[in-house]
């Protein structure tokens, strides 16, 4: 009954019969709604067994469960469910939710999730954090449940258009942003905020009007839903995904300290001066870690490994030195200066590195013409800034160019 009064362009989750389910929209458009929903009622039907994945969950018991126990009340099925940590299960029927992880503090775990019995849907919720497509192909390929519909839904809010997910379901299809329909065995759903008013405060549209006055391009992007163009205000534009095997280099770390706020982020960089190539691989980020909990972490990941901090935190930076962290400030100069050096590198991002794609898909030159850049999206840029200018300025640092 509750189907009535959704979205009508929503009405395709039911009604598809398509393999591949892409849902994007903007910010107040209704998808995390719609997509609960229609998962909640799915597991109605008897013999469905739904893996719900983010690229990272840490705590779905605090995060996403409490969104289905809210559809789960508006639908009258309080007394037909169990929940724990990690499962919804229908007890009428057995069918159920899983929720996971694609990575965890153990590492990833898409080797597990492949091997799960009985999934015919899978669904990849925040799935432009997914940047490595081997990991997607690996899960897809699983999913193959014999006389049942086996789907594949992907939620997302949309970045760049360089990002796998637009060239794959997109571009290679001939498909434009903000089409709804079918198009072979891919289903497309995309909604606004204009399609979900009844059901946002005024609070709420007052503020997307004022982000639509003064920031379009914003406006556009987030509000709206719309594909970024990597020329459009991106810093770093020579950079793709690939793996971590910087041969015959010797690597360190780049790190900035986040403090309460921001993340602490711990980057381990290789430079081949040769090829002009700088390697990058993500170890940490995370905010609100005390210097102890900061140099177990650092030591676990890296080891002994010389670090290169931000010389602004001398404090901080003896802490993790009498902790036992190998790690030296650098003279950074200016950001544009470093920025400039990095530039003249192409960037491998190893598949592993989420948050660095991340911030090189959004780290944008504050206004267009200027040298001048955002102070967001740079907090494991930052680091790695501070690595490249240490080592650019000292070449006999270290075995760390292939000369």
């Amino acid at each position: 009954m509750l189907k009535l009064i959704l979205n009508k362009k929503y009405n395709p989750l039911f009604d598809s019969k398509a393999r591949y389910f892409i849902i994007t929209g903007g910010r107040g458009s209704g998808k995390s709604f719609a997509a609960t929903v229609f998962l909640t009622l799915l597991t109605m039907t008897k013999g469905i067994r739904i893996l719900f994945t983010r690229y990272t969950m840490t705590s779905a018991h605090l995060s996403i469960i409490p969104e289905f126990l809210e559809k789960i009340g508006l639908l009258g099925f309080d007394e037909v469910f169990s929940i724990n940590k990690s499962e919804v299960l229908n007890t009428s029927n057995q069918s159920d939710i899983l929720f996971r992880g694609i990575r965890t503090s153990a590492g990833n775990q898409t080797a597990s999730l492949k091997s799960l019995q009985g999934i015919s849907t899978w669904v990849l919720d925040e799935a432009e954090e997914l940047v490595d497509e081997n990991i997607f192909d690996t899960i897809d390929l699983s999913i193959r449940e014999k006389n049942i519909q086996n789907r594949i839904i992907l939620i997302l809010n949309p970045v760049t258009k360089e990002h796998w997910i637009y060239k794959r379901f997109f571009e290679d299809k001939g498909v434009e942003g903000g089409f709804n329909g079918v198009k072979g065995n891919v289903c497309y759903i995309h909604s606004t905020y204009l399609d979900n008013e009844v059901n946002l405060s005024m609070s709420f549209l007052q503020r997307i009007k004022s982000i639509k006055h003064n920031n379009f391009k914003k406006y556009q992007h987030k509000i709206l839903g719309g594909w970024l163009a990597k020329a459009e205000g991106v810093v770093f534009e020579s950079w793709s995904i690939g793996e971590f095997n910087p041969d015959n280099l010797q690597t360190s770390c780049g790190m900035d300290f986040g403090f309460s706020i921001d993340p602490d982020s711990l980057t381990e960089v290789a430079i081949d001066k040769k090829h002009k190539k700088i390697y990058l691989k993500e170890h940490l980020y995370r905010n609100g870690l005390k210097s102890q909990e900061l140099a177990k972490i650092i030591l676990d990941k890296v080891d002994n490994k010389l670090i290169i901090a931000d010389s602004a935190e001398p404090r901080l930076i003896a802490d993790l030195k009498h902790l036992g962290v190998n790690i030296k400030a650098v003279k950074k100069g200016t950001i544009e200066s470093g920025i400039t050096r990095m530039q003249d590198y192409q960037l491998i991002v190893s598949p592993e590195s989420t948050n660095i794609a991340k911030e090189l898909n959004n780290y944008v030159y504050a206004d267009k013409g200027s040298k001048l850049y955002q102070d967001s999206f740079n907090h494991a840029i930052d680091g790695i800034r501070y690595n490249v200018i240490y080592h650019l300025d000292n070449p006999n640092a270290g075995r760390y160019f292939v000369q």
